[in-house]
């Protein structure tokens, strides 16, 4: 009995004492206390995640499988896809690098997540929100993509922007005219074509040319080219900070750190300003100059878009993010691109001799760019501009997806990835830096070479060759999620090096633009470690 009214005193009095022990002990003990806690919830979770997790058994370092820290020093010092494809190297074409993260290289296995299964994607891709709002490439569920992407689907197909090249004809050959003007100095191309795609993404979703490149021309800074040039850097501090942490960043009285934060809302106006003047047009009859019926601006074909399922119209503000999302996603890649097939053509007169022989022939006028269906017939240009996309594609990096929570048999099983069972909710990616550097695929993968993509007549397995290298090729992405604008940069892509090529010399002076000025970062996208790419243009003799 006694021993009963003693347990019970000691189970009432417990919670009460501890509560006195903890106001009687003084601050360094609470903070050692605090700290043993950690710590050993620290050794725990290591332990957990190295021995325990589902993840345990694949390859990769061990400090990656604890924290995703190590990774982000290497994403902040803009290194990422070499320091990915250093893994590769040293463990296979699995690793784990993260304590949730798994990195694959493998075309079949490539195909499994992104085409067949068409995983959804990670959370990363929220921090490029355009005006806070969701557009395709935002929009993480493959099932709600789906129904953004039929919006735009489209405006993209060949035969539609085969319409608008009479105007792309136009901006190619101003910007001919730009290079060729006399002075031999150097010039700064990844400037220059981000000011010419900026009126080239113009005037196919706008319907206008903004008058960018003619900016560019007189020296005049362009808003909405600094905009687009700015937004990726405001998406990387934006996603690094919490919100109110950002609200400060933007009060700090710098005015380019002021053009930063005001990127996203400057490209809104401008969005919004055509979205609304559109309209009107549209109101009041049809538009203006619009000769052919079927030669709609994205931006009209979003407003006469209805959604399936409710028939009813697209919310301005989903129209305006889409319209701000092509923009940031079709500009920096494709200037970036064009700068480094350039560059090649500078310092590869074998290159640029080949390629200048195949376009005297179909370009008799130097001012008469061929027809989209020509310029995809030239063996040589082709091969150029698949060998730039292979090395200098600008989306090189990362492209996570999530393992679903439940497979297609309907239970909660795990993935098979290349023989290791992936638990759902693992985040899994592959890259095309990796993909396009397969040294079993891609012989001499670092060395830039358009012959490889040639045919050679009379040697067997030539078709299985190329095959291959064509399965393992992913510069817009792959799958379902894949860019909806490659087709307008390739053809921007062959009608601005066939103009180039056709008219000019390309030269580099090498105390500005070399090997090391142009060695690759990558930030998601790419871009040379100068940020430029200065090159000198002089018109070829007859």
């Amino acid at each position: 009995m006694g021993s009963t009214k003693t347990f019970a005193s000691l189970e009432i009095m417990t919670p009460l004492s501890v509560s006195r022990a903890l106001l009687n002990t003084s601050i360094p003990t609470l903070l050692f206390l605090a700290l043993s806690t950690a710590l050993l919830y620290s050794i725990a979770y290591a332990v957990y995640q190295l021995v325990f997790s589902p993840l345990s058994a694949l390859p990769g370092p061990w400090y990656a499988a604890i924290s995703d820290f190590w990774l982000t020093t290497h994403v902040v010092r803009l290194q990422q896809c070499r320091t990915v494809q250093a893994l590769f190297d040293l463990y296979g074409p699995v690793v784990r690098v993260g304590p949730n993260k798994v990195i694959f290289c493998d075309a079949t296995t490539m195909r499994s997540v992104y085409c067949v299964h068409k995983f959804d994607k990670s959370t990363y891709y929220k921090s490029l929100l355009t005006n806070n709002n969701d557009h395709a490439m935002t929009t993480l569920p493959h099932a709600e993509h789906a129904v953004r992407r039929k919006a735009y689907s489209s405006h993209y197909i060949p035969s539609n922007l085969a319409l608008f090249q009479d105007e792309l004809q136009d901006l190619c050959l101003d910007l001919v005219d730009i290079l060729g003007t006399p002075g031999n100095t150097p010039i700064d191309c990844l400037d220059l074509f981000r000011h010419l795609m900026v009126d080239i993404i113009g005037t196919t979703v706008f319907g206008r040319f903004p008058g960018s490149l003619n900016n560019w021309a007189k020296n005049i800074q362009d808003p909405l080219a600094t905009a687009v040039y700015d937004f990726p850097k405001r998406g990387i501090m934006r996603s690094a900070v919490p919100t109110w942490a950002w609200n400060l960043v933007c009060r700090i009285p710098n005015n380019r750190l002021r053009q930063i934060c005001d990127s996203d809302r400057i490209m809104a106006q401008f969005v919004a300003g055509h979205l609304y003047e559109m309209r009107a047009k549209m109101q009041a009859g049809p538009v203006d100059g619009q000769a052919d019926v079927e030669k709609f601006p994205l931006l009209q074909r979003m407003l006469l878009h209805r959604v399936f399922a409710t028939n009813e119209s697209l919310p301005d503000k989903d129209i305006i993010s889409e319209c701000m999302g092509h923009l940031v996603a079709g500009v920096d890649t494709s200037s970036t691109t064009l700068s480094y097939l350039l560059w090649e053509l500078s310092r590869r007169t074998d290159i640029a001799r080949r390629l200048q022989a195949e376009l005297d022939e179909v370009m008799p006028d130097r001012a008469v760019i061929p027809d989209a269906v020509t310029l995809t017939k030239l063996p040589y240009l082709n091969a150029f501009i698949k060998e730039g996309l292979r090395l200098y594609g600008a989306a090189p990096s990362l492209l996570e997806r999530v393992v679903p929570s439940t497979s297609p048999s309907g239970l909660d099983d795990a993935f098979d990835l290349m023989g290791y069972a992936v638990p759902p909710g693992t985040i899994v990616s592959t890259q095309a830096w990796s993909m396009h550097r397969d040294a079993s695929v891609f012989p001499s993968s670092e060395t830039f070479l358009p012959e490889r993509w040639l045919a050679v007549e009379g040697v067997d397995g030539e078709e299985e060759r190329l095959a291959d290298m064509t399965q393992n090729m992913m510069p817009f992405g792959v799958g379902s999620r894949i860019c909806g604008g490659q087709n307008l940069a390739q053809l921007v892509m062959r009608m601005a090096v066939a103009a180039v090529a056709r008219n000019l010399d390309v030269a580099a002076d090498v105390t500005q633009t070399n090997e090391r000025s142009m060695e690759m970062r990558d930030a998601f996208v790419l871009f040379p470690a100068a940020k430029e790419c200065k090159l000198m243009f002089n018109a070829r003799k007859n």
